[in-house]
């Protein structure tokens, strides 16, 4: 089986993150799709919802499909990095294929992350296109990793999380009902998320 982590904050989760898994799925680049929540301990988020309402919300818009799973790996006392949440599923499903889901955004600056390197060497990496990044001078920056770069023809699109929370605290909450699943509109607007 082959199996996609998809890291992230998700602060919140929207249509494009299950978007991006369902059309990794459908065009069979991977069988399933595991969301990993960054902890709440990471150092470079500061406006980050509790781990456990970013848990609850990726738990609502996975619910109705059965090739979508949500971990609670990085859920930590300390900072968890990308190598070592791909080291774990690696040795958790060792009988499986692990790709990790990245976008170019990040991809531009990997080789800056705790063990950058070790995740480019060690790991297959789907890449998700963005419209403003050039993937053919990302692809020229990391050409000795080359064997282990998948571009994907997935495309995302601009819908972003801080424009999501951003509308919430101008007190526009119904622009964002259509940037993510209804079930997570609901909640955040039942628990009042964001406000402040």
């Amino acid at each position: 089986m082959k199996i996609g982590i998809f890291g992230g904050s998700f602060n919140p989760p929207h249509k494009m993150h299950k978007k991006i898994a369902l059309d990794l799925i459908k065009n069979n680049y991977v069988d399933k799709i595991i969301f990993v929540p960054t902890g709440c301990k990471y150092k470079y988020k500061n406006n980050l919802l509790s781990n456990e309402i970013r848990f609850k919300m990726l738990m609502l818009m996975c619910k109705d499909n059965c090739n979508l799973y949500v971990s609670d790996y990085e859920f930590k006392d300390d900072v968890v990095y990308t190598y070592e949440t791909l080291d774990y599923f690696k040795n958790k499903y060792k009988d499986d294929d692990i790709y990790f889901i990245c976008g170019t955004d990040n991809l531009s600056y990997i080789d800056k992350w705790k063990n950058g390197r070790c995740v480019l060497t060690n790991n297959k990496l789907l890449i998700i296109k963005r419209k403003t990044d050039n993937i053919n001078d990302l692809l020229v920056k990391f050409k000795d990793y080359k064997n282990n770069i998948i571009v994907t023809n997935i495309l995302e699109n601009e819908i972003s999380s801080t424009e999501i929370r951003n509308n919430i605290k101008k007190g526009n909450i119904y622009d964002i009902e259509s940037y993510v699943e209804k079930e997570v509109f609901n909640y955040i607007v039942d628990n009042k998320l964001y406000l402040k």
